[in-house]
């Protein structure tokens, strides 16, 4: 397989830590990468594409309990927790998730996440390689209001694909009625999972947090599931991009605004216009300004196909019909599902709109490809 960019995005290092389903990556012939800090499974011995279509077809298992895991907690959490994101936490009803940004005081994204509403907290979910700095930063800016509580002890895993809730359900009775964005309690051999309907492959599925104690065990009861197999961080690449999602450090970072990113549906009616609640998080006059057109945009994401058969990798620069630079490339692979070469880019904003026509520069040659609408996998997302 040819070099995943999740390994090159962290240097060989001494003293990775591992998560507890470390041994099993092992005894499953995963070959294992530096990926945030940690040893991590970039693909078990089936490879990639395998496990990439039986993700799509049937049910498959991956560790993510590198993500970072915290509890916001008292009366004031989801008050001041609005402040530091352009997203509605306040009116977020018990056992809703949210998709949220931290941004700096420019406007620009530290960390994309996730929240759950649980009642007497909120649960909420960060990237690896942006947890230690996520949590300082959110106990720096709102530890003075609420209890700001790290859960290093949790393992995350997450089951994806259309038979994900038949396998999960074995297990769980009750889970499949969760629809996508809900999450609740469950218990299982006495200890407690909190369990989400939602991921990061554009299919059905699930997040489980479980103590670590349990995540082997857990994990061991799923691959025990006829639909299910174990599935490592190259296939959740390919994955994501065939379903138009950002990865943080590639696609979004703290040189992008949620609107350049093309995250505008993240940001809620009751942040953008009108009513004491509109703004009021870091760099909203920039990002406010972007949203109404009052603050130039000079570039965009958007989704590329090849119009040939040529793989296309980030950082690859495109150029318009003048020969000039137009923007460069974010993520790309040739697309499992969709048997195409497919990628994320930023351009110049009047070269963002579907059908228009850039190069990209591959090894000296240019290669044709056309802006084009994400995902570019439907989404199967179960809504109920």
């Amino acid at each position: 397989m040819a070099q995943s960019p999740l390994e090159s995005r962290v240097p060989e290092q001494q003293n990775l830590l591992a998560t507890p389903l470390n041994a099993l990556h092992l005894e499953l012939g995963a070959r294992m990468v530096p990926f945030a800090g940690y040893s991590m499974p970039v693909q078990y011995p089936g490879g990639l594409m395998a496990e990439h279509q039986h993700t799509r077809t049937a049910a498959g298992l991956f560790d993510v309990s590198h993500m970072g895991q915290l509890r916001l907690v008292g009366p004031d959490a989801a008050a001041a927790f609005e402040t530091l994101m352009p997203v509605d936490v306040i009116d977020l009803p018990v056992g809703k998730q949210r998709y949220g940004l931290l941004l700096t005081d420019e406007g620009t994204i530290i960390d994309d996440l996730m929240f759950v509403n649980r009642g007497e907290d909120l649960f909420v979910i960060v990237n690896g390689a942006c947890k230690a700095g996520d949590i300082a930063h959110i106990q720096e800016r709102i530890g003075s209001r609420c209890q700001v509580v790290p859960m290093p002890e949790r393992a995350l895993l997450a089951l994806q694909g259309p038979q994900a809730v038949q396998a999960l359900g074995r297990l769980l009775p009750g889970v499949e009625q969760l629809v996508f964005m809900t999450g609740r309690r469950f218990d299982w051999q006495g200890g407690e999972l909190f369990i989400t309907r939602s991921g990061y492959t554009g299919e059905d599925g699930f997040e489980i947090s479980v103590h670590e104690s349990q995540a082997e065990a857990l994990a061991r009861a799923l691959l025990a599931q006829p639909e299910v197999k174990p599935i490592g961080l190259g296939a959740r690449n390919s994955l994501r991009l065939e379903a138009g999602l950002c990865l943080y450090g590639n696609d979004i970072d703290t040189t992008t605004t949620p609107v350049e990113a093309g995250l505008n549906w993240a940001i809620q009616k009751v942040r953008r216009t009108g009513g004491a609640r509109a703004g009021g998080f870091p760099g909203a006059d920039k990002v406010l300004g972007q949203l109404q057109g009052t603050v130039p945009l000079g570039r965009k994401r958007v989704g590329l196909v090849a119009l040939e058969r040529v793989p296309v990798r980030e950082h690859t620069e495109l150029r318009g019909a003048d020969g000039q630079r137009a923007g460069e490339v974010t993520s790309g692979l040739l697309g499992p599902t969709i048997d195409r070469p497919v990628a994320m880019a930023y351009v110049a904003a009047d070269l963002a709109a579907p059908g228009s026509r850039l190069d990209a520069i591959v090894r000296g040659k240019a290669v044709p490809m056309e802006v084009t609408s994400m995902p570019f996998v439907p989404n199967r997302y179960y809504r109920g």
